[in-house]
């Protein structure tokens, strides 16, 4: 969470501790959560569904590639 937020704070409005952040895009936003143990949720909400879409695409796949070693996958519900 701290390396996609600090990613992101180099070109968008970003808030982040060590267990919450925010990411405002202009498309969207995302809101990420690090309360509990080995889990990461995301919640993202723009003004319409295609805004919607991209957002998540554009945080999916950057957390994708940092935790590619991991394997990590992000799936939107």
């Amino acid at each position: 969470m701290k390396q996609l937020c600090k990613h992101f704070g180099h070109k968008v409005d970003v808030t982040f501790d060590d267990q919450q952040g925010t990411i405002e895009f202009a498309m969207g936003r995302c809101e990420l959560d690090a309360t509990q143990p080995g889990v990461l949720s995301l919640r993202a909400e723009a003004q319409d569904a295609p805004r919607l879409e991209r957002t998540q695409q554009v945080i999916g796949s950057h957390l994708e590639r940092f935790g590619r070693r991991d394997e990590l996958s992000v799936s939107w519900a």
